[in-house]
């Protein structure tokens, strides 16, 4: 493998400059309230205009098998244990097989889905929601449930490293709206009003090809003032391969800006760790980078968010 020089980033930004992006996004997303946020942006008619991506009929998960091994990236992972074998005497000769899951959703390995009531900052969640909302038995306000009847939109894939030439983004580097502004006029292809936008930025590659690391504390993802591209296309919700956050942090006192600015600010579900490398290749070769998607939660009520499966509709 060929090693990159990473390239000179945008600056870090201070707790001063983060707070003025973040009222400037809060003032540009005013039509993104209420349990839906951004997800009002996918009225019928663009629904239904999504829908026409489809020409081949062909569908393609942008989802991580959910892992149950424990990794530097994944400590606490998934549980699965049968319930029930069919080796195991059953009354009749009938017998079924039976098994139960347990997972930690807002993990580094699996792929997921947050929901609005997921971040909590300066005291509040999106739209000023009082935090004391979330309760020791689940989340009142801005749960998951806000998406019951699935996320089904254009989507659009960003691939950040075939526009650069590299395999995939080395962890700390970022994503800049100029990168974003750059892979879709690459791609021939522009971000539109109400679309669900995906990011690669090459983290499930170099997961399979180099094994998995500590992905908290060093990651490729957005630079904050890349939030300034979505509010200017008025998308629904970002996807991206890691955490859409960059680690270390790129701004002065605040972990994950990213999140802040995107889930709390501008009301856009979240959807984390996903996989493209099964739909980049298929993109590439039709020339093509937008297709129907298909996002369906399970109805976990009162939860901050859900294990996903998206599906791209070709």
């Amino acid at each position: 493998m060929v090693t990159h020089a990473r390239p000179a980033g945008p600056p870090r930004l201070t707790a001063a400059e983060f707070d003025v992006l973040y009222r400037r996004l809060v003032s540009r997303a005013a039509w993104a309230q209420g349990d839906r946020g951004a997800l009002n942006a996918l009225t019928p008619a663009r629904v239904l205009a999504a829908a026409r991506e489809v020409r081949t009929g062909r569908t393609v998960t942008l989802a991580a098998p959910v892992e149950t091994s424990s990794g530097p990236d994944n400590p606490e992972p998934a549980r699965h244990r049968m319930s029930r074998r069919p080796e195991e005497p059953a009354p009749g000769g009938l017998g079924f097989a039976m098994d139960s899951f347990a997972m930690n959703v807002h993990g580094d390995a699996d792929s997921h889905i947050d929901a609005l009531c997921h971040v909590i900052y300066d005291g509040t969640l999106h739209g000023g929601v009082a935090a004391s909302t979330v309760t020791p038995g689940g989340a009142m306000a801005l749960s998951i449930e806000a998406a019951r009847d699935g996320i089904v939109g254009r989507g659009v894939l960003l691939d950040i490293p075939r526009l650069r030439g590299v395999a995939w983004l080395e962890p700390g580097d970022h994503v800049t709206a100029d990168d974003l502004t750059a892979a879709e006029t690459a791609q021939h292809v522009r971000v539109s009003e109400g679309d669900l936008l995906f990011v690669r930025v090459g983290h499930r590659r170099r997961r399979a090809e180099l094994g998995a690391w500590h992905a908290a504390d060093a990651r490729a993802g957005l630079h904050p003032s890349a939030l300034e591209f979505l509010a200017d296309r008025r998308v629904a919700v970002l996807g991206g391969d890691g955490n859409n956050d960059t680690a270390p942090s790129s701004t002065e006192g605040i972990d994950f800006p990213v999140h802040v600015l995107a889930v709390h600010a501008m009301g856009l579900h979240l959807l984390d760790y996903l996989q493209f490398e099964d739909l980049a290749p298929i993109c590439a070769a039709e020339g093509r980078w937008s297709f129907l998607c298909v996002i369906a939660p399970l109805r976990l009520p009162d939860a901050t968010g859900s294990p996903v499966n998206p599906i791209a509709v070709l």
